[in-house]
This record gives structure tokens, C-alpha cells and sequence, in this order.
């Protein structure tokens, strides 16, 4: 799973995620892309997943692009603790991703597997997503 080497500050504000992408919004790399529809976290678990989807459809064929990375960390404090007591410590790692971000891309296979393995990875996100072609 994706997370970061180092941060500047360990446990962040939570931020707000309204509005749309600005940059990373266009295909850069491959052929097909997939491309958030709404704002949302997503996951180093959800990309791995998606990744790992992908690839066994597309038989290792083909290359794909990750352009999203989890880079802010999610706290949680242990259950049945009392309030007070700081923050919590860093449990999983997000990516924030805006609306009209583009998540994946995919390059070398063709149409037919690359939009059937692509609707595989769009079940694993949590927002809703279309398929792009360049």
C-alpha cells in the first residue's frame, strides 16, 4: 500500500474538500482514464485494490497510472477512550480527491479490456467515477 516516506506534520487538519480539481483533471499519460465525478478520501487500501483489479483483468498487460497519492493521514483514537487526551494517533493514509481528478490511467491494451478492467477499479472507489478516452 501507498503512504508517504516522511511528512512535515504528522497528524493534520481534516480540510475541506469542496469545489473541483484545477490541476490533474485532463488525461496525461495513457489512453483511458478513470475520473472522479465527486469529492472524496480515498484510501491506500481503495487505490490498492483498484490497482490490483486492473492489472489481473488486463493479465499484466498494458501499463498503468497511478496519479493520485494518499499523502495526509487519518487519526483515530482507541475505542471506549475518554475525552480529552489530544488527537489521536495516524491510523491510514488518503488521498483527497476532488471532483473531475483523474485517478487512473491505462495505456496498451485494448478498448474492450482496458473499460472492463476500469469498471472493476470504479467499484472499488468511494464516489462515483466515468471512464475516459482520449
Amino acid at each position: 500500500m501507498l503512504s508517504p516516506k516522511r511528512t512535515k506534520f504528522r497528524r493534520p487538519h481534516r480540510g475541506h474538500r469542496r469545489g473541483r480539481a484545477l490541476r490533474g483533471n485532463t488525461i496525461a499519460f495513457g489512453d483511458f482514464a478513470i475520473q472522479a465525478l465527486e469529492s472524496s478520501w480515498v484510501t491506500s487500501r481503495q487505490i490498492e485494490a483498484a490497482r490490483r483489479a486492473m492489472t489481473r483483468y488486463a493479465r499484466r498487460g498494458g501499463k498503468i497510472w497511478i496519479r493520485i497519492f494518499p499523502d495526509k493521514a487519518i487519526t483515530m483514537r482507541p475505542a471506549e477512550t475518554r475525552m480529552g487526551s489530544g488527537k489521536g494517533s495516524p491510523e491510514y493514509w488518503v488521498a483527497v480527491v476532488k471532483a473531475q481528478k483523474i485517478l487512473f490511467e491505462m495505456k496498451g491494451v485494448p478498448e474492450t479490456i482496458a473499460r472492463a478492467s476500469m469498471r472493476i477499479a470504479c467499484f472499488k472507489m468511494p464516489m462515483k467515477t466515468r471512464i475516459l478516452q482520449r
